[in-house]
């Protein structure tokens, strides 16, 4: 049962749960956890994404157990039934979870975690009262990391990747999207892409790959943006279509940056290439940007702190996904955070995300789920939703990842506390014990075994 066959069509999670149980009947487990204080599968019968109160079904199994074989979960229930299963003395590997908890790996569905250059030095103008759009037009911002990372080579690209990789994987993050964007020319966008590509062949975590060229208008085209506009449609769609480079294409929109006109002809160039639409909207001002999302089908939106009541219902109706990026109103020291609580009572489903960049420098998706809990006022059941099964939908991702359930990949965390609601409650710190990727255990922080 590898992972390359798996992902060629073994997509045994589709089966009913009975089809499910007896075609891995008769197979023995390589690893075991067993004795966890809650066990939380987030079964995708509650629906996949969740909305309204399905996102606090977490499906707690108490003194729960997994099995797994090579990279596929083929055992979920209670201790119990697990040990009278199976031959406990001749499974290779087995992991005591006692007064531990057990979760699906975090999926982070937006970041931009291939640049070069740091921007410490703009958090002191943030502290002297500057916006992000002064910042900008002062050189900094986006455009100081696009002159850094159009001059660094590829290797140097992915050397910065695999650290904040390493990051990721050691708080608890098993899957990513990563986006392009700090390129804007043809050649630096597909060196960021390729960048991407070999960090997905070398590295554990699995990396979902967003063309984001409409990031931002780069200086050489200040007086002609529309011939920017005419590149990405005309060249870099196009060819990284062609190149394979990317599975979805994102767009920055708002005031100053790219219209809904403009937003809108990107999209729809790359519908027709075979790209999957995202947009950044309304982060800073309304633009309508969630009515373009809901007009276009968009997979996920991101940001929507400013999204009005049109565009939020229309959303709901077209089942696009929001993903809030609570660390990006926390780094700009903004009073206002995206309304999760709106949202939820209109059933968008939300998903949540690290927004990992140079001007939001988190790896840590623990760090995500206190800040929603604490400034979106998310239960910590709809923000654990938000971060995995949710999170999985956002990158279509779902039928993989997201929940631990048979037939599934066998991606999953276990932290040091014994219940899911210590995520948000105790912060600050790294509660993560052991992190699994495709049944291997790759990051052990439990120094007695």
């Amino acid at each position: 049962m590898s992972r390359k066959n798996f992902k060629r069509g073994t997509n045994l999670f589709v089966a009913s749960t009975y089809m499910k149980k007896e075609i891995f009947s008769n197979v023995e487990p390589d690893l075991v956890i067993f004795n966890s204080n809650e066990l939380v599968s987030m079964n995708t019968r509650y629906g996949a994404p969740r909305t309204g109160e399905n996102m606090s079904e977490l499906a707690i199994i108490k003194d729960g157990a997994i099995a797994i074989k090579d990279d596929l979960i083929i055992f979920i229930g209670p201790t119990d039934e697990l040990m009278s299963k199976y031959e406990f003395g001749k499974i290779p590997t087995k992991v005591d979870a006692t007064n531990k908890l057990v979760t699906p790996g975090f999926v982070d569905p937006h970041t931009h975690i291939i640049f070069d250059g740091t921007r410490e030095n703009e958090l002191s103008m943030k502290l002297e009262g500057k916006t992000y759009l002064e910042i900008l037009k002062a050189g900094g911002g986006i455009l100081r990391t696009v002159r850094k990372t159009r001059e660094a080579t590829l290797e140097k690209l992915v050397e910065n990747g695999k650290k904040i990789l390493d990051r990721m994987m050691s708080y608890g993050t098993t899957t990513l999207e990563a986006k392009s964007g700090y390129g804007l020319t043809t050649e630096s966008e597909i060196k960021q892409l390729k960048a991407i590509q070999i960090l997905n062949e070398v590295h554990p975590l699995d990396l979902i790959p967003t063309f984001l060229g409409a990031h931002a208008i780069p200086p050489e085209y200040n007086d002609k943006p529309d011939k920017y506009i005419d590149l990405i449609i005309s060249e870099m769609i196009p060819k990284i279509a062609e190149e394979g480079l990317a599975e979805f294409c994102d767009v920055f929109c708002e005031k100053g940056i790219f219209s809904i006109k403009q937003t809108r002809k990107i999209l729809k160039t790359a519908i027709r290439y075979g790209l999957k639409p995202q947009i950044h909207i309304d982060e800073i001002v309304d633009t309508n940007g969630a009515l373009l999302a809901s007009e276009i089908r968009a997979i996920q939106t991101g940001h929507l702190l400013k999204s009005n009541n049109e565009g939020l219902k229309a959303m709901a109706e077209a089942g696009v996904i929001a993903t809030l990026l609570p660390g990006t109103p926390f780094c700009l020291m903004l009073d206002d955070y995206a309304p999760a609580r709106k949202m939820i009572d209109l059933g968008i489903p939300i998903a949540l995300a690290t927004d990992l960049n140079p001007n939001c420098w988190t790896e840590s998706m623990q760090m995500i789920i206190t800040l929603a809990c604490y400034h979106m006022k998310l239960s910590t059941a709809e923000a654990l939703t938000a971060a995995t099964i949710n999170s999985a939908c956002a990158i279509q991702k779902q039928n993989e990842i997201g929940s631990l359930e048979i037939g599934k990949r066998a991606d999953l965390i276990v932290f040091d506390i014994p219940n899911h609601n210590f995520l948000p409650y105790h912060y600050g710190v790294n509660l993560v014990s052991k992190v699994i990727k495709n049944g291997k255990i790759l990051v052990d922080y439990d120094l007695s075994t």
